[in-house]
């Protein structure tokens, strides 16, 4: 598991993979190579525009609970890698 070392600064645009508990970004990109991939990030309201809130952190780190449109979705660091955001505070 990779330690961090800073907590992004609103402004800032990271993975989602770099937001700490309870911070909130906006969902800018999705670099998914893998069409099948960006179709089920899709499905799952995964879109850019959308807001996302990081919820909960497993205790190994990995998965981790991400809020948005009103549901949590619970996704791997792996795949969270792949979706850049704006992060808001």
């Amino acid at each position: 598991m990779r330690k961090r070392r800073y907590q992004a600064l609103p402004g800032e645009i990271v993975p989602l993979s770099d937001l700490s508990l309870r911070q909130k970004g906006k969902v800018t990109a999705i670099d998914a190579s893998d069409p099948e991939m960006r179709r089920r990030f899709f499905d799952m309201g995964m879109t850019e525009g959308v807001l996302v809130t990081i919820k909960k952190i497993a205790p190994l780190g990995d998965p981790v609970d991400i809020h948005l449109r009103g549901y949590e979705l619970c996704l791997r660091r792996d795949d969270m890698r792949k979706i850049m955001v704006e992060v808001i505070s």
